[in-house]
């Protein structure tokens, strides 16, 4: 048994006090941090639309794998690591890539939060029948005001002005992913969080095959070949091959936001300006699952085992933001002044990899 998981006193009380859904890990030099155990599920198993198999998420360089590891709460970072401790102001203010090394510092196996890790919780959320709320409306959820975490600004719960930032874990369970103490906090509002693995580049759809983002040996750079593209019918492909799948924009215009984004097969208009890292206009998985159909194109299953498609308009939980101009990374989740736009499958694809925000955070994961 590696080192990482042998019983310690702090590490056999986690586990006993949550019937060993929560385990702590810890990095090269010994700093705690508290991950939930995510094990491994099928997708038949979720929604036969999916398809069968193992999700994506468990599947690293074609070796299955029984569980992740998934920080339990949004990083704060302390030393150049990535820690994953409650009562903490959440990180922010760091780029994709300053995220990733954060991460990786905590040592073999540790990495930013891939999005095929994200969609395996989102999607298992939706068969489970509850989606998490969060901090959506400035320290309370929008939904549920009466719903609080501990602002880090020290301002009043719901009044819209300030750094509404909540300390990490510190709303109630519903706030967590399995509605209870022992769940993933956080995944819905309070900051938007960086994942890996999946972006547009000029409105192109490209991920990582399977869960291969986690490995500190795979390249992410803006041209690194492990980027692949996606077609109709599912099959993966080099970049810039054509007839893949894109968003596009349902109108034309260059300036401000123009049209709902939906799955096309080119890109006829571009959504919003060029330059720009605002959010910009979002659309709700009805919204998109309509203009696509109205579009006639196949959508293959592999985007609604991601979250980039809606696997149903009664999903819930977010919306689309996109920019089809250059590389722009995904965010997932939102932030504490998004309200009704935050969700657990909501998608952000409208920043690029270099742009820093005190409402983007980020948080670790494991896998072995």
């Amino acid at each position: 048994m590696p080192s990482i998981f042998i019983k310690d006193s702090l590490r056999q009380a986690v586990e006993g006090a949550t019937g060993g859904k929560v385990t702590v890990l810890y990095s090269a030099d010994g700093k705690p941090g508290y991950y939930c155990i995510v094990p491994k599920f099928r997708l038949e198993d979720i929604d036969a639309s999916l398809g069968s198999g193992v999700h994506p998420a468990f599947v690293v360089q074609g070796q299955e794998k029984s569980e992740l590891f998934i920080s339990q709460f949004q990083a704060s970072v302390v030393g150049g690591m990535a820690l994953s401790l409650p009562g903490q102001d959440p990180a922010t203010s760091f780029t994709y890539d300053q995220a990733r090394s954060y991460c990786a510092a905590l040592g073999t196996g540790f990495h930013l939060m891939t999005n095929a890790e994200w969609a395996a919780i989102a999607l298992w959320c939706h068969k489970n029948g509850f989606l998490p709320r969060g901090n959506t409306r400035f320290g309370q959820s929008e939904v549920a005001r009466f719903e609080t975490g501990r602002r880090v600004d020290g301002g009043e719960i719901g009044v819209v002005s300030g750094t509404a930032r909540t300390l990490t874990g510190s709303g109630p369970a519903s706030w967590r992913h399995d509605n209870t103490p022992a769940g993933i906090a956080d995944l819905v509002g309070n900051v938007n969080e960086w994942v890996t693995g999946a972006r547009v580049v000029e409105g192109e759809i490209q991920i990582v095959p399977d869960n291969d983002a986690a490995l500190a040996t795979t390249d992410l750079s803006a041209n690194s070949s492990a980027w692949k593209a996606i077609l109709p019918n599912g099959s993966l492909v080099a970049p810039g091959t054509a007839g893949t799948l894109k968003y596009d924009a349902s109108e034309a215009g260059t300036t401000g936001d123009h049209g709902s984004p939906l799955l096309s097969d080119t890109v006829l208009n571009r959504n919003g300006p060029q330059g720009s890292n605002a959010m910009g206009a979002g659309f709700t998985a009805d919204a998109l699952q309509a203009l696509t159909a109205k579009a006639g194109l196949e959508v293959p299953a592999l985007l609604k085992r991601l979250g980039l498609f809606p696997l149903a308009a009664s999903q819930g939980g977010g919306s689309l933001y996109v920019r089809n101009y250059g590389e722009r990374m995904l965010m997932r989740g939102g932030a504490w002044s998004d309200t009704l736009s935050a969700g657990l499958f909501r998608v952000s694809l409208a920043i690029d990899r270099s742009h820093p925000s005190s409402y983007i955070g980020f948080r670790p994961a494991f896998v072995l």
